[in-house]
């Protein structure tokens, strides 16, 4: 199917991407389960001066009009780090994206996907992935099972249709993302606590807070043991030391220092574990904005997050010591010591951990050991580009 009266044009300056940013949170508004998220983050993430995802990349944004109506909207991007990455981790040469995809019919999000490939082939890719907003560390997948709740923070909420107007533009799935979710109220079965119980009389392990005294120092601990743990998975890019700083500044008011912890072996930071309060029902009371009074009851809420679903976003070990027992004794440990303070802190009831790939068969093991259950899954999509 074709439309005549569509057309497709690029977004230019700081207004055009306010339009860009302003058109997917009407399309999220009209989501039941969406949560919207803080609009001055959102402009902030697609301006090539804050974020420092740009310094490696090159993005094009587009909007697509019917009879002069914003109807649609898309980017698309190269990750010059991808680039050099191994192409059986997922990325590689000739691998450009897509991503902040929104449609308002099948006929408009062909238009758009076909243009981001005439993008992409214009700069010599030959594979495209997506969707990907825009790094993989910021909103990777469609969510393709969970609609019928809202997700944590830091995760996507889409329409179910959209798998299916991607799958008829020749995109099949190339890989699957999964949350898991978990009752936090009661402990974990007794072979975990066993395991916990064996790691604390440990000598040489201490599973200890971030010290926020020493923030910038602990950031870099933990980014850099992401990106040697990480560094073997499907779809990874390391951190730059921009990334790294603009993380630091970024997360630093929402990290809780008895919900984030770091392992060391005699004296050594070995792993660690990340957990966000979940930040999505406040930012649904204010709708994601800030003024005129969204601030006083983000600000109330950052100081004491009481009752707050508990997200882990990231975790690793060294690779050195992975495929070993203490790798999952260290995991335990640490998701045992949070659980513990999230309760006792903040009277939390619900955790989730993700994404976890789908083929992280150690990852898989730990959550299916606390007896979490899955309960989102994004899909991520990849089609070849012909030569033009």
């Amino acid at each position: 199917m074709s439309d005549a009266n569509i057309v497709i044009e690029p977004v230019e300056g700081k207004q055009g991407r306010a339009a860009f940013v302003d058109l997917g949170r009407q399309f999220a508004a009209r989501e039941e389960h969406s949560i919207p998220q803080l609009r001055s983050e959102q402009l902030e993430l697609v301006d090539p001066d804050k974020n420092p995802f740009f310094g490696h990349a090159t993005v094009g944004f587009f909007i697509a009009y019917r009879d002069s109506r914003p109807v649609g909207r898309i980017a698309a991007h190269i990750d010059h780090l991808a680039l050099e990455l191994p192409g059986e981790q997922g990325m590689g040469p000739g691998t450009g994206m897509f991503g902040y995809f929104d449609a308002e019919d099948e006929t408009v999000a062909g238009a758009l996907l076909t243009r981001a490939e005439e993008w992409l082939r214009e700069r010599r890719m030959t594979r495209m992935i997506g969707p990907i907003s825009l790094s993989i560390w910021e909103e990777p997948g469609l969510l393709v099972k969970g609609h019928d709740h809202s997700p944590m923070i830091m995760m996507g909420h889409h329409p179910a249709h959209y798998a299916g107007w991607i799958e008829k533009k020749g995109f099949t799935e190339t890989k699957r993302l999964l949350t898991y979710d978990l009752d936090i109220t009661s402990g974990f079965p007794k072979l975990v606590q066993r395991i916990v119980a064996s790691g604390e009389r440990n000598e040489r392990i201490r599973i200890r807070p971030i010290e926020m005294k020493r923030w910038d120092e602990e950031i870099r601990v933990v980014l850099h043991i992401l990106n040697d743990a990480w560094s073997g998975n499907w779809g990874f890019v390391p951190f730059t030391e921009a990334e790294i700083d603009h993380a630091a500044k970024k997360m630093k008011p929402i990290i809780k220092p008895r919900l984030n912890m770091i392992a060391e072996l005699d004296g050594r930071p070995v792993a660690f574990m990340m957990v966000l309060p979940d930040m999505n029902e406040t930012l649904k009371k204010v709708n994601g904005r800030l003024f005129p009074f969204g601030w006083f009851h983000l600000l109330r809420w950052l100081r004491k997050p009481m009752g707050a679903g508990m997200r882990v976003p990231l975790m690793g070990v060294l690779r050195e010591f992975q495929n070993s027992r203490l790798a999952s004794q260290l995991a335990f440990m640490m998701i045992e010591h949070i659980r513990r303070n999230a309760v006792a802190d903040y009277g939390s009831k619900r955790g989730e951990i993700g994404w976890i790939l789908d083929d992280n068969k150690g990852m898989i093991a730990i959550a299916d050991t606390i007896e979490s259950k899955i309960n989102r899954e994004y899909a991520i999509y990849e089609k070849a580009i012909s030569p033009a």
